[in-house]
């Protein structure tokens, strides 16, 4: 029987969404300028979505002229390619804007405006890129504005700062809005890579039969930032790279690395796996964890002079369940690090006897590696070891690589905050987390940030305290790597 062949099946497409009124709250915020507004009109130039309407509110004072201008402004600086004449003005047409100092009154006028020039039914997409401690404003707000039928919530990290904040949290938004409603994002879920985890996993006899304990050593997430926290001062005191990063970014990515097989392509059923997950990690020991703060924070603009905020953190965890028990796995991310990346790399484990002699090179640069970035790049790498040419027999550590700019079609990729909207808009709850998610992820942190390790300082440009490698002993951080990526 023939292969079949990518020109022989038709791929698998989605229809836009039922018609939409947007409602995007800090709509002249950093996020919503960098992101969401160049994302939305990517979204409506690329067809992904039907009749479509954004409100714009924050509480500054704005007209829907300027409001327009500033989105123009954030698609030419930020969003992907040229601003085409005719694609702007169907989209302008779709902007709006509503002061948040109207009120409720003033929210539900405007949104009813916007329903009506649609000119049918249409579901209603709340986003909240505002500060977490105007959420509850937010969605009493929309309550008061009897804006909660036919809508959905989208809602911005964090969610809570410990299990207690997390739960009276939850409970405040069910108060207004259904769980099925409620939308947390977390836009590393959004990115190809992510997804790519999925089909590498479950679309190839070659990877799942050897995705466990049995073949797998150990598995490393590891994301640092060469930025500091200028700007971000007075949020990031209050936060720290725990509660900012690996709550709610590094512990979504595990669990699609770590979930078993769903018993269908579905959001309920991944939901299900991933929630299994978290429900399995063990407690967060504080002899498991290095605590970091580069020189020069505390003298950040918004930054208390004792301040006990960490800006690094690398720890390792464990998941006691069949598949993983005895894995370790090692998470990592920082500010102001010598290098800026994204990357899950996955150890196998290495040949329990070698037949090769003595200096061949066999174990020399440490065991195989399923690598992906979670860049935009969405590239995946597999090392093996293969003989060098020549007489003899010696060997090399080489890679077979592929990156999203080899396929024909990479023009059709959405950008995360993109694909998250556009799921958002469809009720799918594939990339999202769930309340008991994140409650059972604050669980699963208490012990360390009840008893947390000193923070201990490190140069900026560097890759954090040098207590990391003794955390992660016998093995070794994959960054730097050794090889860098092909172009």
């Amino acid at each position: 029987m023939a292969d079949i062949g990518p020109q022989d099946v038709a791929p698998a497409t989605l229809a836009p969404p039922e018609p939409h009124v947007v409602v995007l709250f800090g709509a002249s915020g950093d996020l919503a300028r960098r992101k969401l507004l160049p994302g939305l009109f990517h979204l409506d130039r690329a067809g992904h979505l039907s009749d479509c309407r954004v409100v714009g509110t924050s509480l500054e004072a704005m007209g829907n002229a300027e409001f327009r201008r500033l989105a123009r402004k954030a698609c030419e600086s930020f969003g992907r390619g040229r601003v085409d004449e005719a694609d702007w003005d169907r989209f302008e047409r779709r902007l709006s804007w509503v002061d948040g100092t109207t009120g409720p009154e003033g929210l539900a006028d405007a949104v009813s405006q916007a329903e009506a020039d649609i000119g049918e039914e249409c579901r209603r997409l709340h986003y909240l890129s505002v500060p977490p401690a105007a959420a509850a404003s937010v969605i009493k707000t929309l309550g008061e504005a009897g804006l909660v039928e036919r809508s959905r919530i989208i809602m911005e990290k964090p969610f809570g700062t410990d299990l207690a904040s997390a739960q009276r949290l939850n409970a405040m938004v069910h108060e207004v809005f259904d769980e099925e409603q409620v939308f947390r994002i977390d836009h590393f879920l959004g990115k190809e890579a992510a997804l790519n985890i999925l089909a590498l996993r479950f679309a190839n006899g070659l990877f799942e039969p050897i995705w466990s304990r049995n073949f797998i050593d150990h598995i490393q997430i590891d994301v640092p930032e060469t930025l500091t926290v200028e700007g971000r001062g007075s949020f990031y005191d209050q936060t720290g790279a725990f509660r900012d990063m690996v709550v709610t970014h590094l512990f979504q990515v595990l669990a699609f690395v770590a979930m078993e097989p769903p018993v269908e392509l579905a959001p309920a059923a991944i939901t299900v796996e991933k929630d299994k997950v978290f429900r399995s990690m063990k407690g967060i020991r504080p002899e498991d964890v290095v605590r970091g703060r580069y020189r020069g924070y505390r003298d950040a603009p918004g930054v208390s002079a004792d301040s006990d905020t960490e800006t690094f953190i690398a720890l390792k965890c464990r998941i006691d369940n069949w598949r993983w028990s005895g894995v370790p796995f090692y998470l990592r991310t920082g500010k102001a690090m010598a290098e800026g990346a994204r990357i899950i790399s996955i150890a196998f484990r290495e040949p329990p006897k070698s037949m090769f002699p003595e200096g061949s090179g066999v174990g020399r640069k440490g065991p195989d590696h399923l690598t992906f970035d979670l860049d935009e790049s969405s590239r995946i790498s597999l090392s093996y070891y293969g003989k060098r040419p020549g007489p003899g027999m010696f060997v090399d550590k080489l890679s077979m690589q592929f990156s999203l700019s080899e396929i024909e079609n990479q023009e059709d990729t959405l950008e995360a905050y993109e694909r998250l909207i556009r799921d958002a808009m469809g009720g799918d709850h594939t990339l999202f987390t769930t309340a008991e998610g994140i409650e059972e992820l604050w669980n699963t942190a208490a012990p360390m940030l009840e008893e947390p390790p000193e923070a201990l300082p490190y140069e900026r440009g560097t890759w954090g305290p040098g207590e990391i490698h003794d955390l992660i002993a016998p093995h070794r951080w994959r960054l730097p790597f050794q090889r860098r990526w092909r172009g």
